[in-house]
């Protein structure tokens, strides 16, 4: 079942869990950076910059993929593309 509120339930788990995931790792790492000594602490912002990207573009990528997930489930039940999940 594609859209079940069980499911809805869990997504919105897995969201939560994400979410304090990327806000763990970013404060780790800020943490982290900051005791660098003082030649390595300057490219410290840098670094933070970088990471915070890649992280965000990491749950992007998850989301594109859960929403092209849905839509061929939806199109699925009324006749259209097949599910892309792997069963």
């Amino acid at each position: 079942m594609c859209f079940s509120l069980a499911w809805l339930q869990q997504l919105f788990i897995w969201m939560i869990i994400v979410g304090a995931v990327i806000a763990i790792l970013y404060i780790l790492a800020t943490y982290v950076m900051s005791k660098l000594p003082p030649p390595f602490a300057e490219a410290a912002g840098v670094i933070s910059s970088v990471l915070r990207i890649v992280m965000w573009a990491i749950v992007a990528i998850f989301v594109i993929y859960v929403c092209f997930s849905l839509v061929s489930c939806l199109l699925s039940y009324a006749g259209g593309m097949p599910s892309l999940t792997h069963r």
